[in-house]
């Protein structure tokens, strides 16, 4: 299940990207503009800044912009950066252990397609894509 911090980084990158000008866009007008607690947009934007997806400015004119056009980023790269990864199963998170039952695993190979289709789904789909909304023919390009 994809997190509220997951949906949330997707609506801040594909409204930075509606609203992009050159400027830095105050947080505080995409908090107001999707209806989201400034606090809880305080807490996913050093994901995005970490991730570089955006670029921060303090102070007077300050605020985020995109760093990559709006083609360049996915909704994988976000949802694994929101998420932590995108993973069914712990076996196949990044960096775990080999599993000692792997060879004999009979639900392995399910959740290994499972898994594929999922990040060959949200890695096809960019920000670009989503601007273009409900109703587009396709999200994925």
């Amino acid at each position: 299940m994809i997190s509220t911090r997951g949906r949330y980084a997707l609506r801040v990158l594909i409204d930075l990207a509606e609203h992009q000008n050159g400027e830095y866009i105050p947080i505080k007008e995409v908090a107001d503009r999707q209806d989201i607690s400034l606090k809880y947009l305080e807490r996913i934007m050093p994901l995005l800044t970490k991730g570089d997806l955006v670029e921060g400015l303090h102070g007077k004119g300050g605020g985020y912009r995109l760093r990559r056009s709006p083609e360049e980023i996915t909704a994988g790269e976000v949802l694994r950066l929101a998420e932590g990864g995108l993973a069914p199963v712990a076996c196949l998170e990044e960096g775990a252990p080999p599993c000692s039952r792997a060879a004999e695993c009979r639900t392995l190979p399910l959740w290994q397609e499972f898994y594929r289709m999922t990040r060959d789904y949200f890695d096809g789909v960019t920000i670009a894509s989503l601007m273009r909304g409900p109703g587009a023919d396709s999200y994925v390009i």
